[in-house]
């Protein structure tokens, strides 16, 4: 393997090896054991999913214990903003705009970390007793608010130089860094609760079987595609008759990718974890609806990923693109007039694969939760992780590959091959 690719994977190891041990520094004026013993009894609200994203950072009260989500949550918001406002759109694809845009969402990171840092603060005052609180309230809120903040800008930071000098992928490798650092603790506790009697074999036979058939759907889904057939021009292929000239357009099955996974999280997460901060017994309850282990937050979580994936897909997917450099290269799709036509065929082919992609991502992050749920596992499942941790080691792998052709590629053309 090519040098340089051997120094962006080291580099990007470096980089998650620092995310990690941040996860270990704890904000100043917090009782941890009253936190961890608490995340133990309530695994399955809002601070639980963020303890899962964030590699059990929330349970040690780390300074990332937010990890990326508030910048998610930023970056739905200027998405959502940018398709309603055509000055923001604009803004977002100019080469000059998109650097100011980039900001603008930095910018809504701050406030919205700043949110979530005090609502989760203001949280642990009630967790029982005294809370998990050990200094003043006004000192604690104040401490933890800007630590979490410097952390969340850490992560952000780390993320940017894993995607310019690592492998790429900054911010959802961090994730996914996250989600698998707790899995040895999640297999401990697993066995703990078979010992203890609260899970028979059967049903933990039934929990790998399970896991094991969404990596299988994950991984099929995730490498198909359409490939829609494409003719060439004699003349053309004449002058590339030494070269590869590819003859489909490959269109992938699911591709909005992770993002939708990750947006509905981080949209259902951010509200949960406001209202749980507050003492108004209507807003709890609200809380408790939409906390996710409930019915409520499933159905959501469903709705919000087929929206999300049709949203992104509109985004990541041009047909006119597409046409305009088939035309200029001399290709054509069998049966239609270059142009128009091409563009109305491929955004047909386009929306019918969204469909089943939008369902595919929908039923993998609810239905293993809804399984469980009804043969009574004492702990929350869902597929969202499953489906971040397989989707983005794809995609990394993919990129690593493209890497090492392009690296192979530049020593042909230097040579004169």
């Amino acid at each position: 393997m090519n040098k340089k690719i051997v120094d962006k994977i080291l580099i990007t190891l470096l980089f998650i090896f620092l995310y990690r041990l941040l996860a270990y520094i704890p904000v100043p004026g917090v009782d941890l054991l009253e936190i961890k013993r608490f995340l133990d009894q309530n695994a399955n609200n809002a601070l639980g999913l963020f303890n899962m994203f964030s590699g059990n950072a929330v349970e040690r009260f780390s300074i990332i214990s937010l990890g990326v989500m508030p910048y998610i949550t930023a970056s739905i918001i200027m998405e959502l903003l940018a398709a309603t406002f055509p000055a923001l759109g604009k803004l977002k694809k100019e080469r000059d705009g998109i650097q100011k845009y980039t900001q603008i969402i930095k910018y809504a990171t701050i406030v919205i970390t700043l949110i979530q840092a005090v609502s989760v603060s203001f949280g642990l005052r009630g967790l029982s007793g005294n809370g998990a609180v050990i200094i003043d309230m006004t000192h604690f809120v104040f401490i933890s608010a800007f630590s979490m903040l410097a952390g969340t800008m850490l992560l952000l930071w780390i993320g940017e130089q894993i995607t310019q000098k690592g492998v790429g992928n900054g911010v959802s490798l961090i994730i996914f860094a996250g989600i698998v650092s707790a899995i040895p603790s999640s297999i401990a506790k697993t066995f703990e609760l078979v010992n203890a009697g609260e899970l028979n074999i059967l049903k933990l036979a039934v929990i790998v079987v399970l896991i094991l058939a969404t990596v299988f759907v994950i991984l099929y889904m995730e490498l198909s595609e359409r490939r829609i057939p494409v003719s060439y021009a004699r003349k053309v292929m004449m002058q590339n008759q030494n070269k590869r000239v590819v003859n489909y357009i490959p269109i992938k099955v699911n591709l909005s990718g992770v993002i939708p996974s990750i947006f509905a999280s981080a949209l259902l997460v951010f509200p949960s974890t406001v209202l749980q901060s507050s003492s108004n017994p209507y807003l709890l309850k609200i809380a408790d609806w939409i906390n996710p282990s409930g019915y409520l937050y499933n159905v959501l979580m469903f709705v919000f990923i087929i929206f999300f994936a049709y949203f992104y897909a509109s985004i990541v997917f041009n047909s006119k693109d597409i046409a305009e450099n088939l035309k200029k290269q001399g290709g054509f799709i069998p049966g239609l007039r270059p142009g128009e036509g091409t563009v109305g065929y491929l955004n047909q082919v386009a929306s019918n694969l969204t469909l089943w992609g939008a369902l595919y991502l929908a039923v993998i992050s609810t239905l293993p939760w809804i399984l469980l749920k009804g043969m009574g596992v004492p702990f929350y499942f869902g597929g969202t992780a499953v489906l971040i941790v397989v989707q983005v080691a794809i995609d990394t792998m993919r990129k690593i590959e493209a890497q090492v052709y392009m690296s192979k590629y530049k020593m042909l053309s230097a040579t004169g091959l």
